[in-house]
């Protein structure tokens, strides 16, 4: 079974910092991309991060400057290194991924979700 598994998430202070980690496994062929989403209460799920196989990064600008996303190609996981944390950042953060695997070319996979709680 092909899956994200996420860790990291918890309550931190404002101006604190924080790591998500997040690993696939299973029979994966190849990882095209792998990325970091977030829901807050009441709001739509926004993309925070993304970063390709060949390390191409993108992020959202309410972010930048103080997230950074990075990937471990050998270990098939994706780290968000946050700092400077805000209230605002409070949310559930998925990670995604889309994986090639030897019964489907392009299949698009989520985390189970991990809080994020930025709070005095």
């Amino acid at each position: 079974q092909v899956q994200l598994v996420e860790s990291g998430g918890g309550l931190v202070q404002p101006g604190g910092s924080l790591t998500l980690s997040c690993a696939a496994s299973g029979s994966i062929l190849s990882i095209y991309i792998m990325g970091w989403y977030r829901q807050a209460p009441g709001k739509q799920r926004e993309l925070v991060a993304t970063v390709t196989s060949g390390g191409n990064t993108s992020y959202a600008n309410s972010v930048k400057g103080r997230f950074t996303i990075a990937r471990d190609n050998a270990k098939n996981t994706v780290y968000l290194q946050m700092i400077s944390l805000k209230p605002e950042a409070s949310a559930v953060y998925y990670c995604y991924a889309a994986v090639a695997t030897p019964n489907t070319k392009y299949l698009q996979l989520w985390g189970q979700g991990t809080l994020v709680t930025v709070s005095s």
